[in-house]
């Protein structure tokens, strides 16, 4: 099930590559899996269109693709995002930022006033390879 997954990844990094070929080859990418509670993915994709794209830009990171799983058991529950960023230190940085920002805060809250929407978050560093299309 994850060998699938991982050559839909590649192909995204290929896709972004054509139009990044010429940034910074030190930055990172992470990879990120949300898991929501029953019911409440809606919520969270709602929350990433209206809200948190735009406030990720602002703190410095780099939207590149979002997804939602195909496999029946983890379709209606789970999404998976890649961000690109300079550097682990700028990751950190921008997360902090990010987490600090009265605006994400008050969005949260509102989101979340009919429980809470994530359960539990993976996050995944990764750089490119010598031999990648995209660095």
């Amino acid at each position: 099930m994850k060998l699938p997954f991982l050559a839909v990844m590649a192909l995204a990094f290929g896709m972004v590559a054509t139009s990044r070929a010429d940034e910074d080859t030190s930055r990172v990418f992470e990879i990120r899996t949300y898991t929501t509670a029953e019911g409440k993915l809606e919520d969270l994709h709602r929350r990433f269109r209206e809200h948190t794209l735009k406030l990720f830009e602002r703190h410095g990171m780099v939207n590149v693709a979002y997804w939602t799983p195909q496999d029946p058991e983890r379709a209606g529950n789970t999404l998976v995002y890649l961000l690109a960023h300079k550097s682990r230190q700028a990751a950190a940085q921008s997360w902090a930022a990010f987490l600090a920002d009265p605006e994400w805060k008050q969005v949260r809250a509102a989101s979340e006033a009919n429980g809470k929407i994530v359960l539990k978050v993976e996050s995944t560093f990764v750089q490119a390879t010598d031999y990648s299309p995209m660095k």
